[in-house]
């Protein structure tokens, strides 16, 4: 039902509320003998009722509130045109007919079954849907501008005005409908483009965004709009973050770089990956990491038979046990201290644990570092990977699900190179083994270790500047939430020998992450922090990419993942290849591994700083066509 719809019933409602609240005091007055002459008189007098009464109605904006956040305000407003519309009547009565034949007691009960008629429906209603009711009214504190009319700025205003820290002076909120609307007596004020004018009229303090549904266009909308005040700025955590389904004032925080570039909430099949993970024996190499921590607490909601985590790193396997052991008291887990290069330690672990299904995501991923430490990013994300795979087979694992990098399509430095031929690995091994291997493709993860968002943050703490390599560089992001759980979701899909590929959506500059951070700390980029470009770094690209050219890009079942289909390959020469890559590395024979590397991925010899890049959403869009 519309808005005007709405509004156009309670209209009617109220009309309907006052004739009965005039018929039934006259009938009260009589006790339910009403004579026909005063019958009479009162159906007569009845229109002058209903105008005047109308006329009240209107001028103290009793259509204005909500009924579902029905609260002491719009009650006061109800008695208050109660009594006032009787003192009219009486005085418009005394005026046309000098009161002639009116007993006085009636314009006495008139008003308290008005009050009664009305009020009712209206806390019914509210009790109904909401199973609440805020009996405080608005208080000293912080004048606050909220965005969001909606359920949960409903229910901040009610926490607001039941501690009196803050003081809401309006809603914002894009719906036109709403418009004038009250809601536990805050008045909707106008859109986000009236931002500005707003706040100045309103001498607001601070600027709360109460729409946790918002997309990330959305939220760079609201935050653009709201950035040339200089206000203090908050918001609500998204909806699948909050820890209950309820808003409260500790839920407030500061708008985050995720808040801006994350993307809606990701719908899964979770039948499916509960069938992948429930009762199911669990291994997670990297497990400390951000992307292993984030994939353990997501399979500890899943009830596994056993979680194992596999971490090289001691304080990052000591953080993400307590995190489990007090998230999850009756998860049976064990914390594995080890190396996947450690052929002895992953054998052991696997030969005793005997997991059903692996997540690999141990790996080193900085490109500048592991540009001049060839060994290094070979020994891990190749050889440890070859290791790790050896024994899945060996012990008859089911699944081994590979987490690989947009950096692994033509790459252009050791990294890439490395998890390129990690991913060949794992081909041949799906090949030749009943363990199923399954591929997960994709790009940068926001604020993970290692990434720009935690250094610009650092960066921006110590007063700047904020180094950018080059004014065009654009990467793909996501959320770590996002990432972990498409993994699940591609894992769960894959049947073995498949390359899953992300959509992360559209490439981000930058730069403009850079600018965003700076204006969320409530800093004026190019002014109080400057943004220097230093250069592409050795083995950096402008674009990153996804997909080869020789790949076709197939739709799946779940719309953010695409299935990467490549012409087969002949693979027999790469175990003899790593092989030699293994004593290579035990020699520290860097000339030699550089060479090996080259062999695997031929990209690597001359790969362009630039290159063509075709957009991942047409990519998607194509592939949903075709």
């Amino acid at each position: 039902m519309s808005v005007f719809n709405k509004k156009t019933a309670i209209i009617i409602h109220d009309f309907i509320m006052t004739v009965i609240a005039w018929q039934v005091s006259w009938w009260l007055r009589f006790n339910l003998d009403i004579p026909d002459n005063y019958l009479e008189i009162s159906l007569y007098t009845l229109p002058m009722i209903l105008l005047v009464q109308g006329l009240v109605f209107w001028r103290f904006s009793l259509y204005r509130g909500l009924w579902r956040f029905s609260s002491l305000p719009d009650l006061w407003n109800i008695f208050r045109a109660a009594v006032f519309g009787a003192l009219c009547i009486t005085l418009v009565l005394f005026i046309s007919i000098r009161l002639e034949d009116i007993p006085r007691s009636i314009l006495i009960m008139y008003p308290v079954f008005l009050i009664f008629l009305l009020g009712g429906p209206r806390l019914g209603y509210r009790v109904w849907k909401d199973h609440s009711f805020n009996f405080k009214s608005v208080t000293d504190g912080q004048r606050v501008l909220i965005i969001g009319a909606g359920h949960a700025g409903e229910m901040l205003v009610r926490e607001m005005l039941r501690k009196g820290n803050y003081l809401p002076i309006g809603f914002i909120d894009d719906d036109l409908s709403l418009k004038n609307s009250e809601v536990h007596g805050i008045r909707v004020l106008g859109t986000v483009e009236q931002l500005p004018a707003i706040i100045e009229r309103y001498k607001i303090d601070i600027i709360v965004i109460a729409v946790p549904s918002a997309t990330s266009e959305q939220m760079q909308r609201i935050v653009s709009g709201c950035e040339e005040s200089g206000i203090p700025l908050r918001t609500l955590p998204k909806i699948h973050d909050m820890v209950s389904g309820k808003v409260v004032l500790s839920d407030l925080r500061e708008v985050l770089i995720e808040d801006l570039l994350g993307r809606e909430k990701v719908e899964l099949d979770w039948k499916i990956i509960q069938q992948g993970i429930t009762n199911k024996v669990v291994l997670v190499s990297g497990g400390g990491g951000s992307i292993g921590s984030e994939l353990c607490k997501q399979i500890s909601a899943l009830n596994p038979a056993v979680l194992v985590i596999f971490e090289r790193n001691e304080f990052n396997l000591y953080n993400i046990q307590r995190m489990l052991e007090n998230n999850y008291p009756s998860l049976k887990m064990y914390a594995i201290l080890g190396d996947i290069c450690d052929r002895a330690k992953v054998d052991h672990v696997v030969a005793n644990y005997k997991p059903d299904v692996i997540f690999h995501a141990a790996a080193y991923k900085h490109v500048p570092i592991l540009q001049n430490q060839s060994r290094e990013a070979i020994k891990n994300n190749i050889i440890g990977t070859k290791i790790l795979a050896e024994f899945a087979v060996k012990y008859n694992c089911n699944k081994f699900v590979f987490i690989s990098t947009d950096k692994a399509v033509n790459p252009a430095n050791v990294l890439g190179a490395s998890k390129r031929a990690a991913e060949m690995y794992c081909e041949w091994m799906n090949i030749k083994s009943n363990t199923r291997f399954v591929t997960v493709r994709f790009g940068n993860v926001l604020d993970s270790d290692g990434s720009v968002v935690p250094l610009f943050r650092e960066q921006i703490k110590n007063g700047g500047p904020i180094t950018v390599t080059h004014p065009e560089i654009t990467r793909f992001f996501m959320t770590v939430r996002e990432a972990c759980q498409l993994i699940l979701q591609a894992g769960a899909m894959g049947e073995g020998g498949e390359i899953y590929v992300l959509d992360m959506g559209e490439p981000v500059k930058i730069n403009y992450l850079a600018e965003q951070m700076i204006k969320l700390s409530g800093r004026v980029p190019g002014e109080e922090i400057m943004i220097v470009y230093t250069g592409l770094r050795p083995g950096e690209k402008l674009f990153e990419e996804l997909f080869y050219e020789n790949e076709h890009k197939d739709s799946t079942v779940h719309p953010k993942i695409l299935l990467a289909r490549h012409p087969a390959i002949n693979l027999e020469f790469l175990p003899d290849k790593l092989k030699i890559m293994e004593l290579a590395c035990n020699e520290f024979d860097e000339d030699k591994l550089k060479a090996l590397l080259h062999e695997l991925a031929p990209e690597l010899q001359s790969q362009p700083q630039q290159n063509n890049v075709v957009p991942l959403n047409k990519i998607f869009r194509d592939a949903k066509d075709s």
